[in-house]
């Protein structure tokens, strides 16, 4: 909860100085690069989680994820998957095959066993109004205790 309190304080503080500089006819983007790093349990993953939430009149921009397993090496699974929406349909930004996730190794996107979407597609604008997800593929995913997600993304305010 308080990930989301804090993105809509700066997204009122944003709005803020945007009415600031248009009453002074500039233009402002204040839309620095954030990171975010979430810790998902097995069962969550198994069930599907938001990890970021849908934002009124904005699209979330991945620039790069990264994924830790804890706790043990992920089993069960093809792949664990980190979903946006593009064009109306849902899509892996990021696959990590299973054989990738062993205790403590850092899997980053694009790297062996990480697949991204053909031409840089993981790394444009998704839908407005829509959410960041991690989920997996295949049976339920076993034997680790989480796994760390950290995304790094910006926040576009929609024409």
């Amino acid at each position: 909860m308080p990930l989301i309190q804090n993105m809509f304080a700066m997204l009122r503080s944003d709005a803020y100085v945007r009415l600031q500089a248009s009453l002074q006819a500039a233009t402002v983007n204040v839309f620095d690069k954030m990171s975010f790093r979430r810790r998902v349990t097995l069962a969550e993953i198994n069930a599907g989680v938001t990890l970021l939430p849908a934002l009124y009149g904005y699209k979330y921009r991945c620039s790069d994820v990264r994924m830790i397993s804890v706790g043990g090496a992920v089993g069960g699974a093809t792949t664990v998957d980190v979903y946006g929406v593009q064009a109306g349909a849902t899509v892996k930004l990021l696959a990590v095959a299973i054989a990738a996730l062993t205790q403590s190794a850092i899997v980053r996107a694009g790297a062996a066993n990480a697949t991204v979407l053909a031409d840089g597609a993981s790394f444009v604008e998704n839908d407005i109004n829509t959410a960041i997800t991690c989920g997996k593929t295949g049976a339920a995913a076993t034997t680790a205790t989480a796994v760390d997600v950290e995304f790094d993304f910006e926040i576009v305010e929609a024409p």
